[in-house]
């Protein structure tokens, strides 16, 4: 099933996940509500890409996918972030920049391990964990594209829970 403003390239290897281009904010918008949809407790997604591409513009998507309503700053500064959606059984959402970080002890003055257990985590700079990132998560790789709208964008599944949640979304004419 393809979104309306986006374009699927399909997957160039298993490790390299299913490519996409992304035309705009809207195309965003649409993928973090889908991913939203599929997301449960103790997920992590990891977002990757250079300064300015868009990660905190799909986490803002993201939370609002799921009901957020309150203004998403980055949290560049404060490191952490967290929401509670207003669905009274869903998790919080802890979002998550490691940016100015310089090795991954520092993560641990945060409290990350705690949003592991059973509530939702979107890292941006993920990286910067090292080993300490769990194995099962979705990585979400940013690059920039063409023009200045458009982001391409490798999602890769790590872990069984996540590739079977992400199956469908192979390109039209695929076997998933």
């Amino acid at each position: 099933m393809a979104l309306d403003h986006h374009r699927t390239l399909g997957h160039e290897d298993e490790d390299a996940g299913l490519t996409m281009v992304l035309d705009g904010e809207d195309a965003t918008a649409a993928l973090a509500a889908r991913l939203a949809a599929l997301a449960r407790p103790g997920d992590v997604i990891a977002l990757k890409g250079p300064l300015g591409v868009g990660k905190t513009t799909f986490a803002r998507f993201f939370l609002h996918a799921l009901g957020v309503e309150e203004d998403i700053p980055s949290p560049t500064f404060a490191l952490v972030q967290t929401y509670d959606p207003p669905a009274a059984a869903a998790p919080r959402i802890w979002h998550f920049d490691f940016y100015r970080i310089d090795s991954p002890a520092e993560a641990y003055e945060l409290g990350f391990e705690d949003a592991f257990d059973d509530d939702i985590s979107l890292i941006e700079w993920p990286e910067k964990l090292g080993s300490l990132l769990p194995e099962a998560r979705l990585e979400l790789a940013f690059a920039f594209a063409d023009d200045v709208q458009t982001r391409r964008l490798v999602i890769r599944p790590c872990g069984a829970t996540w590739t079977a949640r992400t199956a469908h979304m192979a390109a039209p004419g695929e076997t998933p």
